[in-house]
């Protein structure tokens, strides 16, 4: 049987994109992947408790995050990745 290689990342997906300033009061100014953009994000959130309790899916939005979802006070986790994405250029 055939040994099965790993999964070889996207270049596309692992190539640094550079966040805007509203982004960058976030998860800072240095270029990164979005991978790790996302995680230093998840990290922000846990760290100021603005995952929704009752709702695990939805995220509250602090003032440095309602800049980043435009203006929406809370957000589903689906919808954070596609409004960060605005933020963000290659």
């Amino acid at each position: 049987m055939a040994k099965k290689s790993a999964r070889k990342p996207n270049a596309k997906f692992m190539a640094p994109v550079t966040p805007d300033a509203t982004l960058a009061a976030v998860v800072g100014a240095k270029p990164l992947p979005r991978t790790e953009m996302t995680k230093k994000l998840w990290a922000y959130i846990k760290k100021n408790g603005l995952q929704d309790k009752k709702n695990k899916r939805m995220i509250n939005a602090d003032d440095a995050l309602k800049a980043v979802f435009g203006g929406k006070a809370q957000v589903s986790m689906f919808d954070m990745t596609k409004l960060v994405s605005k933020h963000v250029s290659a």
